[in-house]
């Protein structure tokens, strides 16, 4: 594993683990099953990043950005095919929460909801841009 690895909590995580493995391309790579149908964890490959995830346990605290209504962040996946995997998504039912476009900071990017509550970042490398245009050019999007 990475030096730093998400750890997500999703509301129903084997229907969870069908849709990311259909609509982003992940691998399941093992799984930790309670009694009672929950899982303790779920570790899924996204090329090669690892994404841990787990049920929801409301009586310890633990809970997903369904229950929450809404997260605070999101997790970004890079690709050699940005459109592709954007259709892919909403193909198989997320919900376009920044649409895809070309950036100012050199990337084909935008940003979904899966069904499942949490954003994830699509984002395909087209060109190197330097820290200063990028600045430049987030200053004048920002209004400074």
């Amino acid at each position: 594993m990475a030096t730093l690895t998400p750890h997500i909590v999703v509301r129903d995580v084997a229907t969870a683990v069908e849709w990311y493995t259909k609509a982003l391309g992940a691998q399941e790579r093992s799984r930790v099953p309670l009694p009672g149908g929950r899982v303790m964890t779920i570790e899924m490959a996204f090329g090669d990043s690892t994404v841990m995830m787990a049920d929801e346990f409301p009586e310890q605290g633990i809970v997903s950005p369904l229950t929450l209504g809404g997260t605070y962040g999101a997790l970004q996946i890079a690709t050699d095919d940005a459109d592709a995997l954007w259709q892919r998504a909403l193909d198989a039912g997320a919900t376009v929460f920044h649409p895809l476009a070309d950036m100012f900071w050199g990337e084909r990017h935008g940003q979904i909801l899966d069904p499942f509550g949490h954003r994830w970042g699509i984002a395909q490398r087209l060109r190197e841009v330097s820290p200063e245009e990028i600045a430049r050019e987030a200053a004048k999007l920002f209004g400074a």
